[in-house]
């Protein structure tokens, strides 16, 4: 059914809610989603909907995954279409496919621009923007009368910070006239800059429905890396509510369902809000909590006194004086290296017993980054709207100079461990705290030319309450297995091989691969490395960082993309361009490990020292 004709047909006066999902990278992923929403289906939402992923990248996952939705669950799906690499005929496959499949409801995006440009370029010059798309669509005699379209809105202006915010409802307001029946917006969390903006909306003429986007915070390290990418304002009074609790994750999540609550509640409230999108990041119990809360699906929340009283030192309703302010922070647990430190997925505090098999809903309980377990639904998200890294844009490239030679890139990795430039491609913050711990033996490895991206040291039983290393719930002990990742020639993963063959005594484990597709190593077939864990109060073991080869793959695929995006900066034929092209061409990415965690320097000696 159409979503417009659902809404108007409601009889409950109870807001509706609509869930969205992207599809995961990998196959358990993609396998442990369909459970997830089947059990989130469940709860009744009015609709939910499927990401198209960055660049169209996606497509094939994405149709697949919503026609199992629409058909296998009978849940009316909104399938997302962007303009992005989408070539002649693409479009009209796609729409198609949704025909063919039941779904009758798309929301038309422009998308983000392909890896490898700077600036959104058009495919199909048919299709610049996303008003072009709903246009395509309602003039098209096969489509005009089939579907149900949605389009975006951005409530604190769109990532490309191109436009004021009346040019911004004036593009709106086009995307509604040439045909749009609904809107949902970006997410955002100052809920009184967002009624103002819906009084804009509604004072331009724009009277369909508008659906605000709620995405609860699940980490810190995340929500600030979202928010970041998305251009989010966050109000100081919740800064200043997260920044006593940042180093507890569990004490974050539950921040994050109540003041989700409480936005929901004032939105209903105060605005013309008919219902709200939650994005959930293909995670569940956040979601949940938040409806149970509310009381919304029929069930109430068994932890609700103790959610209130835990938060209730945690103001979050901000006082009439607070201006929203502009956040300024950079990504840490889900950016493709954690400036150098490996994401970590907090413990959910799950009740003892309950293991990832019997505890579907909650095992994978918080965003794991590129380096959690590559059978989480979540596994490898980056944004709400499924994409990967944030693009290499033209301000962070001007302080990575002109690169004209290996040496040039090698001192440019230098720098970064120096905190002489802030970032990298690869790393787009500043240097872990945790990898400054091992400084001194990433510059030993970057001085050969193997050009360090990701790090851990070996950690055996910190404190889950350290600030530099702890995470989960207090009163527990966290682990790990030092760990590198770095950038080297295949004649040195050739030498790597043989060090470890030599000396290795069987406690190290490595993956090596190339642009062109090989890949090497001696992880067993199925092996599977936990590389992070810790152990707390009344639960099992929790395992947060795997390294396997399917994940390793996905990574390797995303890391070589980045050479060829920066590269894609500096004009063609240019030393820069030829430079860092050869190096996508010629280089290989390798991973390493050491197993024995209570040997602090085991997996440097392992490395760099002679025999």
């Amino acid at each position: 059914m159409k979503l417009i004709d659902k809404i108007a047909a409601r009889e409950s006066t109870q807001p509706f809610y609509t869930f969205e999902f992207f599809p995961p990278r990998t196959d358990l992923g993609f396998e442990n989603l369909i459970s997830r929403i089947s059990r989130l289906s469940e709860l009744n939402p009015l609709a939910i909907s499927i990401t198209w992923g960055a660049g169209g990248t996606t497509r094939e996952r994405s149709i697949e995954l919503a026609s199992l939705t629409q058909t296998e669950y009978g849940v009316d799906t909104v399938m997302h279409l962007t303009c992005t690499n989408m070539e002649q005929g693409m479009v009209n496959d796609a729409l198609r496919s949704a025909k063919a499949y039941g779904i009758q409801n798309i929301l038309a995006l422009r998308g983000d621009p392909p890896r490898g440009r700077e600036e959104w370029i058009p495919t199909d010059p048919r299709f610049n923007h996303a008003t072009d798309l709903v246009k395509f669509i309602r003039s098209s005699p096969e489509f005009a009368t089939e579907f149900c379209i949605g389009v975006a809105a951005y409530p604190d202006g769109h990532g490309d910070n191109l436009l004021d915010e009346e040019a911004e409802l004036t593009f709106l307001k086009e995307k509604v006239d040439a045909g749009a029946d609904f809107i949902v917006t970006q997410l955002f969390y100052d809920v009184d800059r967002f009624l103002q903006w819906l009084k804009r909306v509604r004072e331009k003429g724009i009277t369909v429905p508008v659906i605000p986007g709620i995405m609860p915070i699940q980490t810190y390290s995340s929500f600030q890396r979202l928010t970041k990418l998305c251009g989010t304002r966050v109000p100081q009074h919740i800064m200043d509510a997260l920044a006593p609790i940042s180093h507890d994750d569990q004490a974050v999540k539950d921040f994050g369902v109540k003041l989700a609550v409480e936005m929901i509640q004032r939105l209903t409230r105060d605005g013309d809000v008919p219902g709200v999108h939650f994005c959930t990041l293909n995670l569940e119990k956040s979601v949940t909590r938040v409806l149970e809360l509310l009381q919304w699906t029929g069930a109430s929340c068994p932890n609700y006194n103790k959610l209130i009283a835990e938060t209730s030192g945690n103001t979050i309703h901000a006082p009439a004086s607070v201006d929203a302010c502009t956040l300024i922070v950079s990504p840490v647990t889900a950016t493709n290296t954690a400036a150098q430190g490996l994401a970590k997925a907090p413990s959910s505090g799950s009740e003892a017993g309950r293991g990832e098999l019997n505890n579907a809903a909650t095992w994978d309980d918080f965003p794991n980054g590129r380096f959690g377990d590559f059978k989480s639904p979540a596994y490898g998200v980056q944004d709400p709207w499924g994409g990967g890294p944030p693009a290499v844009r033209s301000d962070a490239v001007s302080q990575w100079g002109n690169p004209k030679s290996l040496d040039d890139l090698t001192q440019l990795f230098l720098d970064y461990l120096h905190s002489k430039i802030s970032s990298t491609p690869f790393s787009p913050t500043q240097l872990s705290p945790e990898s400054r711990m091992i400084l001194t033996h990433l510059e030993r490895l970057t001085k050969r030319g193997w050009w360090t991206i990701g790090s851990q040291p070996a950690v055996d039983g910190v404190s889950s309450s350290d600030e530099i290393l702890g995470w989960g719930p207090r009163s527990g002990y966290v682990f790990q297995k030092g760990f590198v990742e770095f950038f080297c020639a295949k004649g040195d993963v050739e030498a790597i091989e043989r060090r470890v063959e030599e000396r290795g005594k069987g406690w190290v484990h490595w993956f090596a691969g190339n642009f062109k597709g090989e890949c090497r190593g001696n992880v067993p077939e199925g092996g599977r490395n936990a590389v992070t864990w810790g152990v707390f109060p009344g639960q099992e073991i929790v395992q947060t960082t795997i390294i396997e080869r399917e994940s390793f793959l996905a990574w390797k695929e995303e890391a070589f993309s980045i050479w060829s995006e920066w590269a894609s900066h500096y004009r063609p034929g240019s030393e820069e361009r030829k430079l860092l092209e050869g190096v996508r061409d010629e280089r290989w990415l390798v991973s390493i490990l050491h197993h024995d965690y209570k040997d602090t320097e085991a997996l440097w000696t392992c490395l760099l020292e002679e025999p």
